[in-house]
Parts: structure tokens; C-alpha cells; sequence
């Protein structure tokens, strides 16, 4: 379970940043703004919006990488700023920025995460075996990642983010960059989750994914939440004929 409240995050900006807004007097910039949603077990939250809405900042919260300016993120019932270390443990995150140790086998950097998240042994033995199968990687477990296609490490980034079998797992664009089996693989892997009764909460530019994978959705622009429903509730709001145009429709304003 995932519950925030009255999220808002403001960044400090310096005299350059300043300059570039075309507003050498303001100060701070507020990317996240009051938002509040509910993510459940067992389904599927997307939260998306055009670049720069702040989806990116607000996952970052929810993953303890970043403290709220105010408001409050509960991670399984833990205040995640009060108790960050609690929430890191039921919680995997995923991003394509999160760099992997080109030195390393897939294999090497996914058990130094098993490690970190106290896995022990015949645990790790048993999870890696059903990820490598899922993800479809046993052809490359002991092949270093320096010579591994970006596809594959995105598949090295997402075992390493679920090795530990978290309750709650947060993808940030899991399948930007990616080929259609690499994508499709992940898609697979983020159903399972949902199955197994995790709560899950992604970001995507692909709306495709977005009405085949969401059972809940929020539309984020300039920071605030002005759509938090069913994927459902929004299909029959539609004044377009196809999930992206209505986003598009939305996200500019036009109301007609």
C-alpha cells in the first residue's frame, strides 16, 4: 500500500537557473504541488503526464531518494521520512537513469542487491532462477554487463530491483529505449507482480501500455493531479476517440 498526502516538493534555484527561467527573482520552483493519491495491492497505478509534470520527483519520494518539502508518503504503513530504512526494505525501485557496474557479471550485480536486502542463500537461489526465467535471461547471467545490450541491462536493473520480493515496486518508465521482446518480457513481469498481490506504481509515455496494464491512473501536469480514477472512469470521460489524444486534450487545457 502506498498512501500520499498533500505531497509538494520546491527546489532551490541559483542564479544561473534563474537567469534561464527568464525570472531572475524567483527563488524556488515547486515541481510536485499538494498532490494526494492512494495506490492499492493488487492493482496497478500509472502515473503520468507530459515531461517536467513531475512524476519522475514524486517517485523518487516514494522511493526515499528524495524528502518531501512537505506532506507525507506511508509505505506499508511506515512514514517513509520518519523510518526511510523501514520502507527501503519492502520496496524495490526502478529507474533507466540508475546506473549498473559495467565490471560486473549480471549475475555479480544482482546478488550484490540479494545481499544489501539481507537475502540469505537458498533464498536468492530460488528467486534468481525464477527471475532469470521470467525475464529471460539465462543466456547472459555470467556475461559482464559492459557487453550487454541496453535491453538486457534493463532486464539486469529490474531483477536487481525485485530480487528481495518486495510488497510494494515502483518502475519509472520501465520499457523506454527498449525492443518489443525486451517490452514485452517486463509488461509480463509487472502482470505478475499485480497477481501476486504487490502494489505497483509506474510511469509511461506509452499509452498503450497505460490502458493495457492500469487499473487505476493520475494525470499529472505543472506538479498538480487534476485526474485520479479508474482507468475505466476515464475511458467513459473521454471526449476523443483514443487514450492519447484524450491526454493530450487534457494536458492542454482544452476542455471543449
Amino acid at each position: 500500500m502506498i498512501e500520499v498526502q498533500q505531497l509538494t516538493k520546491e527546489f532551490n534555484l541559483n542564479r544561473k537557473q534563474r537567469k534561464e527561467s527568464g525570472n531572475s527573482h524567483t527563488r524556488k520552483v515547486i515541481a510536485v504541488n499538494k498532490v494526494s493519491f492512494q495506490c492499492r495491492p493488487g492493482r496497478i497505478f500509472g502515473l503520468i503526464g507530459p515531461n517536467g509534470a513531475g512524476k519522475t520527483t514524486i517517485l523518487r519520494m516514494i522511493a526515499t531518494m528524495l524528502r518531501p518539502t512537505s506532506g507525507t508518503i506511508f509505505i506499508q504503513n511506515e512514514d517513509s521520512v520518519k523510518h526511510p530504512e523501514n520502507v527501503r526494505k519492502n520496496l524495490g525501485f526502478l529507474s533507466n537513469n540508475t546506473g549498473l557496474y559495467d565490471r560486473l557479471t549480471a549475475e555479480e550485480m544482482i546478488k550484490y542487491y540479494a545481499d544489501l536486502n539481507g537475502m540469505e542463500p537458498p533464498k536468492f537461489i530460488k528467486r534468481k532462477s525464477e527471475l532469470y526465467r521470467l525475464l529471460q535471461m539465462e543466456d547472459f547471467i555470467h556475461r559482464r554487463i559492459a557487453n550487454l545490450s541496453s535491453g538486457m541491462k534493463q532486464k539486469v536493473s529490474i531483477a536487481r530491483t525485485i530480487i528481495h520480493n518486495p510488497p510494494v515496486v515502483v518502475f519509472d518508465e520501465p520499457t523506454t529505449g527498449l525492443d518489443v521482446l525486451s517490452s514485452r518480457a517486463i509488461v509480463e513481469l509487472i502482470l505478475r507482480c499485480r497477481d501476486e498481490g504487490k502494489t505497483v506504481i509506474f510511469s509511461s509515455h506509452r499509452m498503450t501500455e497505460v490502458e493495457n496494464l492500469c487499473d487505476d491512473i493520475a494525470i499529472l501536469h505543472r506538479g498538480k493531479i487534476f485526474f485520479h480514477d479508474t482507468i475505466e472512469a476515464f475511458k467513459n470521460q473521454m471526449k476523443t476517440s483514443t487514450l492519447e489524444e484524450e491526454f493530450i486534450r487534457l494536458t492542454r487545457g482544452d476542455n471543449r
